[in-house]
C-alpha cells in the first residue's frame, strides 16, 4: 500500500467512518492487479486503490458493502474459469463473466468505528465505566455539570452537560446513566430521547420505577421509556463500582453482539446498499443502482454487467427470456 493510501486509512479511522480494506492475495494470469496491491472501498461504492476493474471491481465493492453490513472480514475468489472451493466456510466465489481472463483472491476486511460508551454522571461508577470502557476499546465520553477531564483520564471527550447529548449520540451509541441521585430525571430524559441503541440507568428497581412514572407524567413517550434496561447489568452479585460496571459493560458487549446476529447494521453504513439484479447472460449479480447497461424487452427492463452481455442479449433476447421465465 503506498503511503498516500495509508495516510487515507489514518484518517478515517480518525474520524470515525466505516470503510473496507480490499487485499489482494493471490492471483492467476494475466490479471493486472498482484498480491499486496490495495484499497479502500466506502460505503458509498468508491475505491480509492486499485485491486482490478471491471467485473473484479463491481464484485468487491458488493461484497465490501456486505462486509461493513455483518462486521465480518470475508475472502472472495473471482475467476474466469470454473473455481471450486470446498470446505471452506466464508469464502465467496464469483464468476468473472466480462469476457476477461485470469482470476484474483481477494480479502475483504471492514474497519468499523469504535464504538460509543457514553457515560452520564461523575459518581464513583461512572469513573470506573470510564476505566473499563476504555480498556475494552470503546469510545469514552463522559457527560455532565461540571464534569472534568482530570476526574476521568482515561475518556476520549468530557461534554458540560446533559443539553451536549442533543445531536452528539448516534444511533449504534450505548448511553449509561450513573448519576446515582444527583439529576437523575434531567439526564435519563436526555438519555432516552437520543438515539441510543442501548440506554442503561444504574438504579434500584424502586428508583428506576419512580424516575421512569416521573417522566412519563411529564411527556416523555412510553416508547421510549420502554427503552431503559434498569437496573442496568447482568446480574452478577456486583457490590463495588468496580463490580457494578463489569456488569454493565457486559450487558452492552452482549447486546451489540446479538445485534449483530438478527439485525443487518451499518451503525457502520451510511448508504443503503442498493437493489440488484441478475444479468440474464452470464448470471451475474449487479446493483440496480449503478448499472450502465439495460435493454427493454417485451415491457420488461434487463440490466447486463457489461456490454458484451448486453450485445448477447439485443441478438437473441428470446433465448435469454426463456431462460429466465418460471
Amino acid at each position: 500500500m503506498n503511503a498516500d493510501l495509508w495516510e487515507r486509512v489514518a484518517a478515517l479511522r480518525a474520524s470515525g467512518r466505516p470503510f473496507v480494506v480490499a487485499t489482494v492475495v493471490a492471483y492467476q494470469a494475466p490479471q493486472s492487479a498482484k498480491p499486496g496491491a490495495k484499497a479502500i472501498v466506502h460505503p458509498d461504492g468508491t475505491v480509492d486503490g486499485w485491486v482490478g476493474g471491471g467485473c473484479v471491481r463491481d464484485i468487491v465493492v458488493r461484497e465490501a458493502r456486505r462486509a461493513l453490513e455483518t462486521g465480518q472480514a470475508r475472502l472472495i475468489y473471482v475467476s474466469a474459469e470454473d473455481l471450486r472451493v470446498e470446505g471452506w466456510k466464508d469464502v465467496g466465489v464469483h464468476s468473472m463473466a466480462c469476457a476477461g481472463q485470469g482470476g484474483l483472491a481477494i480479502s475483504l476486511e471492514p474497519v468499523l468505528p469504535r464504538p460509543a460508551l457514553i457515560i452520564l454522571g461523575q459518581t464513583p461508577v461512572a469513573q470506573a465505566l470510564a476505566a473499563l470502557g476504555a480498556l475494552l476499546d470503546f469510545r469514552v465520553t463522559v457527560v455532565g455539570p461540571g464534569a472534568s477531564p482530570d476526574a476521568f483520564p482515561e475518556a476520549d471527550e468530557v461534554l458540560p452537560g446533559w443539553s451536549a447529548l442533543a445531536g452528539y449520540v448516534r444511533a449504534g451509541d450505548a448511553v449509561v446513566v450513573a448519576t446515582m441521585g444527583n439529576d437523575d430525571e434531567a439526564a435519563l430524559e436526555a438519555a432516552v430521547r437520543s438515539p441510543a441503541a442501548y440506554v442503561g440507568f444504574v438504579a434500584s428497581q424502586r428508583k428506576a420505577a419512580t424516575v421512569l412514572a416521573y417522566l412519563a407524567r411529564h411527556g416523555v413517550p412510553e416508547m421510549d421509556l420502554r427503552r431503559v434496561w434498569s437496573p442496568a447489568g447482568l446480574d452478577i452479585g456486583s457490590v463495588t463500582p468496580a463490580e457494578i460496571a463489569l456488569s454493565i459493560l457486559a450487558e452492552i458487549v452482549k447486546f451489540r453482539r446479538s445485534r449483530v446476529a438478527r439485525t443487518v447494521p451499518v451503525p457502520t453504513m451510511t448508504v443503503p446498499a442498493p437493489a440488484e439484479a441478475v444479468d440474464p447472460v452470464c448470471g451475474m449479480t449487479v446493483s440496480v443502482a449503478e448499472a450502465r447497461y439495460r435493454s427493454e424487452y417485451g415491457g420488461q427492463t434487463f440490466i447486463f454487467c457489461c456490454a458484451h452481455c448486453q450485445e448477447a442479449f439485443e441478438a437473441t433476447p428470446e433465448k435469454f427470456v426463456d431462460v429466465m421465465d418460471p
